[in-house]
């Protein structure tokens, strides 16, 4: 299950931030998910549950954007809608295309906590 050690690569990215910051914990991460990526949504659900603990992470609010996938056809350059990464032109049938968008997998947000001056 690649979505673990995804889920760890994001809380060390996370955690080096808010040390950066000061911050204390952080309350809420935002994620774009390309719909074509390799990301389970359940398994990335059930890893990010489990790797989360004892993180700055743990409790904080996760916000998934789920980005639809897009290709250009290699053979005609019509841009579709894509559902799969195989998916056939709907113009010319055609199963060459280049990816434009859906692959991606992106912190898009991180709400911090700062650190209470005594």
């Amino acid at each position: 299950m690649h979505e673990l050690s995804i889920v760890l690569n994001i809380v060390e990215i996370v955690e080096k931030e808010a040390f950066k910051a000061g911050a204390e914990s952080v309350s809420a991460i935002e994620l774009d998910i390309g719909k074509l990526s390799t990301i389970e949504p359940a398994a990335f659900e059930f890893a990010w549950k489990h790797g989360i603990r004892d993180s700055v992470l743990e409790m904080s609010q996760l916000k998934m954007n789920y980005i639809s996938g897009r290709g250009k056809c290699s053979e005609c350059d019509t841009l579709f809608e894509m559902n799969e990464l195989y998916d056939p032109c709907p113009e010319c049938g055609s199963f060459f295309s280049e990816i434009m968008e859906g692959k991606e997998m992106n912190i898009k947000s991180i709400r911090i906590e700062e650190r209470l001056e005594t």
